[in-house]
């Protein structure tokens, strides 16, 4: 049962990595690189601002978002990577002939689960459940999809290691926003 789903990876794999072109590669690389988000960053910050006050809850949420980041971040890689141990396809020696790696970057040697699917997923949900607006989830959701999809397009990560770090930021972003909630939002606000 494991090696057919591990097969049915793969294969799901290479057909997505498959879907390549030059131009794209380098709108790919800037979509997974961690500057872009920057600009989205700030215009996070400047919400959570509008809505809670500089000297309301908005210090508190703001470093709320650095430890669900840190939690995400730090949980891929010890929980998950460091545990199971699985090769990212561009160390894997059977599929390295067939796939396409943009700039000859392939990261680390373990890939599940996505640290970047794990981050955007997390930051999507805890934001999304702050501001409480459709356009914002379905923004939000859209952006970390886009960005967990460059992960394969680069050939760093399966689509197993893009949903594992999917459910783990979306787990994590509401397990955060729950606490946050039930003990500071709901006493403050």
């Amino acid at each position: 049962m494991m090696e057919e789903l591990e097969s049915l990876d793969q294969q799901l794999f290479l057909f997505l990595n498959g879907l390549h072109s030059e131009g794209m590669d380098p709108v790919m690389a800037l979509i997974s690189s961690k500057s872009i988000w920057i600009p989205l960053y700030l215009v996070i910050l400047f919400s959570v601002y509008r809505k809670y006050g500089f000297k309301g809850l908005a210090p508190l949420v703001i470093l709320s978002f650095g430890v669900m980041l840190a939690f995400t971040d730090l949980g891929s890689v010890h929980l998950f990577k460091k545990v199971f141990m699985r090769y990212r396809p561009c160390h894997n020696l059977d599929l390295m002939s067939m796939i396409h790696i943009v700039d000859g970057h392939c990261g680390g040697k373990y890939g599940f689960i996505s640290s970047h699917a794990a981050n955007t997923f997390g930051l999507a949900t805890y934001f999304s459940f702050l501001m409480r607006k459709r356009w914002i989830w379905v923004s939000m959701l859209t952006w970390a999809a886009v960005v967990s999809y460059s992960r394969i397009y680069l050939g760093v990560h399966y689509p197993a290691d893009i949903l594992g770090g999917l459910l783990w930021g979306l787990a994590s972003g509401s397990f955060l926003y729950f606490l946050m909630s039930k003990f500071v939002l709901n006493r403050l606000v």
